[in-house]
């Protein structure tokens, strides 16, 4: 499966470059995730991880783009210990996911970019432990969905030249599971979802100057008078 969506990502980014070379950009972005599982029964964006990974993006104009990327992003959930006996209460949920992220953007290239799309993650990794003690029955083949399918939200700033601050906010679109919950009254269960906010440093690898600074250096070059 990895091989396969390597494949594909490296494709479509050679099908851009046929058809816009002299417009695509790569990128590498590397950051931190907070995130919960919304239906666990735990709250709070406790549970920290990793965003990390490469990207393509493709300007149509000064204005709109789109991008894909190949991540490695980790999510999950966190409840510290309520106290220090076998039923502590302590909950740690790990998934890690490869994904690919398709977002449309708009920009203003002089200050921020703002993009939404979607991203379809493969859960590659996955530990779950109640009471700090694993549960040995979560594994890579059950009970979490192999596939995770999430909208994004995506806002920028630039940094310094090609370095740019990235926030971002994303939310599974459907289940990752269906957990059955029961204490000594009565059960039910509850539908999850990932929610992942992102704070991450994008380098453009061959990013633009911004317009204005090109006009400024154009003028003063206009400006020279010759001996």
């Amino acid at each position: 499966m990895k091989k396969r969506l390597s494949f594909f990502v490296i494709l479509l980014s050679l099908s851009f470059s046929t058809l816009y070379g002299q417009k695509i950009k790569g990128a590498l972005a590397l950051g931190i995730n907070l995130t919960q599982v919304d239906g666990d029964e735990v709250y709070g964006f406790r549970k920290y991880g990793i965003n990390v990974g490469p990207s393509a993006i493709m300007s149509f104009n000064k204005h709109w783009s789109i991008s894909i990327e190949t991540l490695f992003n980790q999510k999950g959930s966190y409840q510290k210990p309520r106290s220090t006996d076998s039923a502590s209460g302590e909950y740690r949920l790990q998934l890690d996911y490869v994904e690919v992220p398709f977002l449309l953007h708009f920009e203003d290239r002089d200050t921020w970019t703002f993009g939404l799309g979607l991203s379809w993650g493969r859960l590659i990794n996955v530990k779950e432990y109640q009471h700090g003690v694993i549960i040995p029955t979560t594994t890579i083949d059950g009970p979490y969905k192999s596939s995770d399918w999430d909208i994004i939200a995506d806002l920028q700033f630039r940094i310094w030249k090609g370095f740019k601050f990235d926030a971002r906010y994303a939310y599974s679109l459907v289940p990752i599971r269906t957990r059955e919950f029961d204490n000594t009254q009565h059960t039910w269960s509850r539908k999850q979802y990932n929610s992942v906010i992102s704070f991450r440093v994008i380098y453009v690898l061959n990013d633009d100057s911004p317009p204005r600074i090109k006009k400024k250096k154009k003028d003063r070059k206009e400006l020279q008078i010759p001996e």
